[in-house]
C-alpha cells in the first residue's frame, strides 16, 4: 500500500486535471458540446437503451439527461423509438449521422492527444492509458465505458 503522502499528491493532480479536460472540451465541435459526446459514445458502446439507464450511465439526473437527448435528437444523431415493452418510454438509438459524428469526434481527440503529447513515448502513453483505466475500474463499473470519446463528462 502507498503512503498516505503519495495519495495526497494523487488527488492534487487528478484536481488538476481539469485543464486536461477543458483542452479535450475545445477538441470538439462547438454543435456537439461534452454532454452530447458523452451521450453518442454511450449509445455506441451500450447500444439502444431508455433515457432513464442513459441517465444511469452518465450519473446525471433525468433533467440533463433529457437536454443532452433534445440536443443530439434535433441534429440528428440519436432516434427517440417508441419502446416495444412500455409505449410511454422511448428508446434511443444512435443513427448513422450520429456514428458519423462520433467517428469525427475520434480523430479529433487523437489528433489532439497526438499534438499534445508528441514527446511522449509510446510506452509511457500506454503506461498512463493502462494506469487511468486501472484507476477508473477500482472505482467500480459507473460511467466505466464511457470514455470512446473525450467528452465523457457533462
Amino acid at each position: 500500500m502507498a503512503e498516505r503522502s503519495q495519495y495526497e499528491e494523487l488527488a492534487r493532480q487528478l484536481s488538476a486535471i481539469g485543464a486536461v479536460k477543458r483542452g479535450l472540451s475545445r477538441a470538439l465541435p462547438s454543435e456537439c458540446p461534452g454532454g452530447s459526446a458523452a451521450v453518442l459514445s454511450l449509445l455506441a458502446h451500450h447500444g439502444d437503451m431508455r433515457m432513464s439507464r442513459l441517465a444511469e450511465l452518465l450519473a446525471v439526473d433525468m433533467s440533463v439527461t433529457s437536454r443532452h437527448v433534445a440536443h443530439v435528437a434535433e441534429r440528428g444523431w440519436i432516434e427517440r423509438l417508441p419502446d416495444p415493452d412500455d409505449r410511454r418510454s422511448r428508446i434511443l438509438r444512435l443513427t448513422p449521422a450520429g456514428q458519423d459524428m462520433l467517428d469525427d469526434l475520434g480523430r479529433r481527440t487523437a489528433d489532439m492527444f497526438a499534438r499534445t503529447l508528441k514527446d511522449w513515448s509510446d510506452d509511457d502513453v500506454g503506461r498512463l492509458t493502462a494506469l487511468l483505466a486501472r484507476l477508473r475500474d477500482s472505482f467500480g463499473d459507473c460511467r466505466a465505458h464511457a470514455t470512446r470519446t473525450p467528452a465523457s463528462t457533462t
